[in-house]
């Protein structure tokens, strides 16, 4: 995979930003697009107003009738970390706010698919909820939202994902991502949308009297907010930051619901100093594990956990989830690594893929995602890793890059061939689909031709964007505590990083993947501690000693009670 190092432009910086902001701040602020200090404050008053999100009036409207006539309200969420937080938050709130029957249902994903099937409404009228609420799905839950209203119940869309040709006939969709939504924020997770449709209830309900003192403010629930926003990959406008800012801060002062504060202990992290990438990429995963190999429902449980023993217990339950993960994982994308660098072996007749498809029979259906992710990564190719679903099928799961947009590229596909995919969900940089399985091969030329044809010649070469080269004086523990302090990074506004020559003193491998490293910057007689998390490829050696390109990450070491900065490697080339 061919690299290229980009360092991003800093626009001159005056006194905007005030003296007591670090300097190597400023630079980072200043080249993600902050102007001046007021851009960086991160209070509640910068939030988007509630009323200007399409659907959150008409959406309090049906919730307030059925606050009053009392019918049980079904919240059926997806099966990943931000349909578990909104699930969380809904079901939190309606049973705060005194709605006499909430409940949730989440089926498992393997038996039931995506979104809101005639097979899940089927499921859920045996309970006679009088209102079913989707959160982080339904958008494209035509059929489902169809049967569901055949049968007398109300549906109250709540997503954020791209709608399909028509709309379901819900009684009301909240989505910021519909054809002509005016809402400022296109980037909300399902988590997001559901907490401004409970802000808008909120306010209804005080409005009509019928709030007790004492109940919790629609602000009560930013720390579910903050961990399925932050876990959902979605761009960190303004918007989000502000939310994911608050939930932090809510996390840190211990204000947060039992289930995360026990997901934090179990993962090894300080509650106190939590960061977004605690959230991304120690919370959010043992969370995830649950829908992805066994039931969601445990996840919710954990979330909607009032007593500690009991969410320590279902932590431990999640804990356990994400280990048996991360063994799968690991076993698949060493197979799925293997079969690429034979697809791409010079040999004669051998291919260069440029949409790269990928299946075993013994992949679990719950991890395709995840390897398709670390063999994007590895390529900087789109990539459909898929597993068996049963009854001739395959369920496919896509990951892309920057100038490929996967959902559209599959659409495309759909067009000219509608026998193709069965169906078909997502994103820009990913999404989900299902085929039968004697179509694989034809899938995977057709899948490699529109590839081809979308991706541009420059856009086929790796683009890392750094925040460019530390000075000596700069590799401290200030800057990285500086740097740490100055988040929430996420997608969209990226973590900073850096990139410079170093000396590597000597190295050597830890596990099967990592590799950790002694460093010098030039001439400068100072040695630091680096590591460089999945660098291997399951097995090899270390990297030689002598000059190389690093691009890294600051960020501190914690042991035995000492602070060490810590260099976080992503890139190694040659000088």
């Amino acid at each position: 995979m061919s690299l290229r190092i980009v360092r991003r432009a800093v626009p001159a910086i005056g006194g905007e930003f005030g003296r007591d902001l670090h300097p190597v701040l400023q630079r980072v602020y200043a080249a993600r697009g902050i102007a001046s200090a007021e851009a960086l404050a991160l209070s509640l008053d910068r939030l988007l107003p509630v009323g200007t999100l399409e659907g959150v009036q008409a959406a309090a409207e049906l919730l307030l009738e059925q606050r009053r006539t009392g019918g049980l309200v079904l919240v059926i969420g997806d099966y990943d970390a931000d349909g578990a937080t909104s699930t969380a938050l809904v079901v939190r709130a309606l049973r705060a706010w005194g709605f006499a029957a909430v409940d949730f249902l989440v089926p498992n994903r393997f038996e039931y698919g995506y979104g809101l099937t005639p097979e899940i409404v089927a499921l859920a009228a045996q309970r006679r909820p009088t209102l079913i609420v989707t959160v982080d799905n339904g958008t494209s839950s035509v059929d489902g939202v169809a049967a569901a209203r055949a049968q007398g119940i109300a549906v109250l869309v709540t997503d954020h994902h791209l709608p399909g040709a028509g709309l379901p006939p819900a009684n009301v969709i909240v989505n910021p991502n519909l054809a002509g939504a005016a809402f400022a924020s296109h980037a909300l997770a399902g988590v997001g949308v559901a907490f401004y449709v409970m802000a808008a209830l909120r306010r209804r309900l005080e409005a009509a009297g019928l709030l007790t003192a004492g109940v919790p403010a629609v602000t009560d629930f930013l720390d579910l907010v903050a961990l399925g926003t932050v876990a959902d990959v979605v761009p960190l406008d303004m918007n989000n930051r502000v939310l994911v800012s608050q939930g932090l801060r809510r996390v840190r002062a211990g204000r947060c619901v039992p289930g995360i504060a026990a997901l934090v202990e179990i993962a090894g992290r300080a509650r106190s100093e939590l960061t977004a990438d605690d959230l991304g990429f120690a919370v959010g995963p043992r969370l995830n594990a649950a829908g992805r190999l066994d039931d969601m429902s445990i996840g919710i449980r954990c979330l909607l956990a009032d007593d500690p023993g009991e969410a320590r217990a279902l932590a431990a339950r999640l804990d356990q989830l994400n280990q048996e993960r991360r063994d799968i994982e690991e076993r698949m994308q060493g197979e799925a690594l293997a079969a690429v660098r034979r697809l791409q072996d010079p040999g004669a007749g051998a291919e260069q893929r440029c949409g790269v498809s990928l299946f075993d029979p013994a992949w679990h259906q719950g991890v395709v995602g995840l390897v398709a992710s670390r063999v994007k990564d590895r390529l900087h190719r789109p990539v459909v890793a898929f597993a068996e679903a049963g009854a001739g099928r395959l369920r496919g799961s896509a990951r892309s890059v920057a100038g490929v947009h996967i959902r559209d590229t599959l659409e495309a596909l759909a067009t000219c061939e509608p026998d193709l995919i069965e169906r078909f969900g997502g994103h820009a940089m990913a999404a989900g689909l299902t085929l039968e399985a004697g179509k694989l091969e034809r899938f995977a030329q057709a899948f490699d031709a529109e590839v081809n044809r979308r991706l541009a010649p420059a856009a086929r070469v790796r683009r890392v964007e750094t925040d460019g080269e530390l000075t000596l004086e700069e590799l401290t523990l200030d800057t990285a505590q500086a740097l740490r302090d100055g988040g929430p990074w996420g997608q969209a506004f990226p973590e900073p990083c850096f990139d410079g020559m170093f000396t590597v003193r000597r190295s050597r491998v830890v596990g099967t993947r990592h590799v950790k490293m002694w460093v010098e910057p030039a001439s400068s007689g100072r040695s630091f501690d680096a590591i460089a998390f999945n660098y291997l490829d399951g097995g090899g050696a270390d990297i030689p000693a002598g000059r190389r390109r690093l691009v890294y990450r600051l960020g501190i070491n914690r042991y035995q009670g000492e602070r060490r900065l810590q260099m976080f490697v992503d890139h190694v080339l040659d000088a």
